[in-house]
């Protein structure tokens, strides 16, 4: 019996040797299709904890393989998983919904402020068994206090698509009116949402298979470099940016990955202006089920979002420069 509570209470876990092919032999977790003697396929996950991990998969896929009880506990695979997609009548939003749905979620409650108000792409959210259109205005505290009361205990996984994207720097703005609803939709939402759905989802991080383990948030990557002719909205991300590493250290402790996604202009209204390449918002959808599915807690998406990465890590000083040309 294993004297770790975690794992007491999980028992029987399988962990195992692994020997490599470099020569040293490793302890891993298991997949339960593993077969003592055959070969396997290694991968470092992050565990409930923070943790980097080995885990031992078969070589070859096998069926339901991502089902595996163990491999649930390394990911937040939405499979039978209700999640909540805080904006609804965004792109990014609906094309989430839809990437979610196909991968296997249960429920997907879709966030929309004044339903009853029409947008664009509503008959294709209503038509469809498993989304439930929530009311929902992230700015609005009250209004994410007054869903959390009605489904907070029901969150697996959170997607905040919540977004405010104005052009604009410093000195071309007069006045303070667009950053002020820039910084109250973005950062001020985003603490609203983690008060209000935050400390349930920590207390159910432990619930087995279909336990709370996720909260996305979708960040331009001028969040990490100052976009001077996007220069107010690349310092809101930069806020939130901030913010999300605080959740990150909140809801460790109750096993909940908090997951960032960074990518560069988006191919929406606000972007028209700025020449390819540019992020097609289906492409964000399948990337957070992608790193949903891998258990990771960042992901780039889109040339200019991988470049900006790279960029960073080996010349900071010269993208700032190439940045306010």
């Amino acid at each position: 019996m294993p004297s770790d509570v975690y794992f007491r209470e999980r028992a029987p876990w399988r962990i195992g040797l692994v020997k490599m092919d470099c020569g040293p032999s490793i302890v891993a977790h298991l997949h339960a299709d593993c077969v003592e003697g055959a070969a396997v396929r290694m991968s470092l996950q992050l565990d409930k904890s923070g943790q980097a991990v080995a885990f031992a998969h078969p070589e070859g896929e096998t069926p339901n393989m991502a089902d595996d009880r163990q491999w649930r506990e390394m990911t937040a695979d939405p499979k039978f998983r209700r999640v909540l997609v805080t904006n609804g009548r965004n792109m990014i939003g609906q094309e989430a919904v839809a990437a979610l749905k196909a991968a296997g979620a249960k429920t997907v409650f879709v966030g929309v402020a004044e339903p009853w108000r029409p947008f664009a792409g509503e008959e294709r959210l209503r038509g469809q068994d498993g989304i439930e259109i929530v009311t929902l205005d992230a700015a609005d505290e009250k209004s994410a206090a007054d869903l959390a009361a009605d489904i907070g205990g029901k969150v697996d996984i959170l997607v905040n698509t919540t977004e405010y994207v104005r052009p604009g720097g410093l000195l071309d703005r007069r006045g303070t009116s667009i950053a002020r609803d820039e910084i109250d939709q973005a950062y001020l939402g985003f603490i609203n949402l983690a008060q209000a759905f935050g400390p349930a989802m920590r207390m159910r991080g432990a619930d087995g298979i279909n336990s709370s383990s996720a909260w996305v948030n979708i960040l331009s990557v001028y969040a990490l470099a100052n976009w001077p002719a996007f220069g107010a909205y690349s310092a809101s991300q930069a806020a939130c940016l901030s913010l999300s590493h605080c959740l990150r250290a909140e809801l460790r402790p109750g096993g909940v990955k908090v997951m960032n996604l960074f990518t560069g202009p988006v191919d929406t209204e606000w972007f028209q202006t700025v020449p390819p390449p540019k992020v097609a918002p289906r492409a964000i959808a399948q990337a957070i089920v992608s790193g949903l599915k891998g258990g990771l807690e960042e992901v780039y998406v889109g040339d200019v979002a991988e470049e900006i990465r790279q960029r960073l890590a080996a010349n900071p000083k010269a993208l700032e420069r190439e940045l306010d040309r």
